[in-house]
């Protein structure tokens, strides 16, 4: 959490998620109209079911709770354990995440990535990973290697594991969505892989500790294996799944997906082979398809980009738009917002300027780059 944020307010966000029908989206309307967990803590039932959403049920579990021990004993964990937590207000948010409606609220992160990656990709699939699978996303990884992407998944048997153990190969940032709290690890047999992790990426939950791995968690913390992404991989699934269900939120939030195929008759094949086939995905076979689809071709800036922004009088905002889109090969107008410390509106206006003067060039998913 911010440093300059009080512990009591700390407590009142992390108490405000264990109150019955408070969902991530019902906390963050509330922190919209109110705006702190304090505050809404400091009003009465009357006032709460004014919003809109937050019916009399909700408004009077709100105005009755007492329990801000628990939240407490929260605090004091992740403050012994070096654990940071991302509040959706706040800047270091991941920019990804932030536009989502059903975004955490807040979540706890424990390594040293940063979470706002230029690049960042999903790789999902399967328990019962197979040889071909799991060839398929070792080539894949060490393939992306010079790309410097991070690699993202839910630290599960087969595909996940495989895709993490990929990363740490081949000295990429890798990052384990879990669906318990950060007091445990499941499997137990990941650990090593995990601790690792730590050190070259990280683990992240919605789950304050003492949660256990129920299986009603596993959906929802697939769902920030998706949003946190650029791109959702699927790499082998069945036609049912947990896969599955993070393509599907992958294209509600408008990700790239990719699925593999495989033949028809392979049980772990068939989920992809549907992905591609409803065109919910698009069809992968190696990286390049990959790097093709994402625009994450090596470029090499012209000679007449380089003379026609010399030739322009730009702003000392203009300037340092150009030298962040330098910088990266590839940048979404919301990291854009964030480094430069302008409002999106204003932003945008002066890309679309940049634009037509054939400086910049405007990419599928809010992304932008030099010509």
């Amino acid at each position: 959490m911010n440093k300059d944020i009080s512990d009591d307010e700390k407590v009142k966000r992390i108490a405000l998620k264990m109150i019955p029908m408070v969902g991530d989206v019902v906390a963050k309307s509330l922190t919209s109209y109110f705006g702190s967990a304090t505050s809404i803590f400091k009003s009465k039932a009357s006032l709460l079911q004014k919003i809109p959403g937050i019916g009399n049920v909700t408004a009077t579990n709100i105005a009755a709770f007492k329990n801000f021990e628990l939240a407490e004993k929260e605090l004091a964990f992740i403050t012994k354990h070096n654990i940071e937590t991302y509040f959706f207000t706040e800047d270091n948010y991941p920019f990804r995440l932030k536009q989502l409606a059903d975004s955490p609220y807040l979540f706890y992160f424990r390594g040293k990535a940063d979470l706002n990656h230029t690049k960042i990709i999903s790789v999902v699939g399967t328990r019962a990973a197979t040889d071909y699978g799991k060839r398929f996303c070792n080539e894949l990884i060490e393939a992306l290697a010079p790309h410097q992407v991070m690699v993202v998944s839910g630290l599960a048997y087969g595909i996940d594991i495989t895709a993490h153990k990929a990363a740490i190969k081949n000295k990429l940032p890798t990052i384990g969505v879990l669906a318990h709290g950060l007091d445990r690890l499941y499997p137990s047999s990941h650990k090593s892989v995990a601790i690792n992790m730590i050190e070259h990426g990280g683990v992240l939950s919605e789950y304050r500790s003492g949660t256990p791995p129920d299986r009603e968690n596993f959906p929802e913390r697939n769902r920030i294996v998706a949003g946190m992404s650029d791109a959702v991989i699927v790499v082998e699934a069945a036609i049912k799944g947990g896969a599955l269900i993070t393509a599907e939120y992958g294209n509600s939030y408008n990700k790239d997906v990719f699925a593999l195929p495989g033949r028809n008759t392979d049980e772990f094949s068939a989920g992809c082979n549907k992905l591609i086939k409803t065109n919910k995905a698009a069809l992968i076979t190696s990286a390049d398809d990959l790097i093709y689809i994402m625009g994450w071709e090596q470029h090499k800036k012209s000679k007449k980009s380089k003379q026609a922004t010399l030739l322009l009088n730009l702003t000392p905002l203009e300037q340092l738009i150009i030298d962040q889109l330098t910088l990266h090969e590839r940048i979404h107008i919301d990291l854009l917002t964030h480094q430069c410390k302008t409002p999106n509106s204003e932003l945008a206006l002066i890309l679309l300027n940049l634009e037509f003067n054939g400086i910049v060039k405007s990419l599928p998913g809010n992304y932008y780059m030099r010509t």
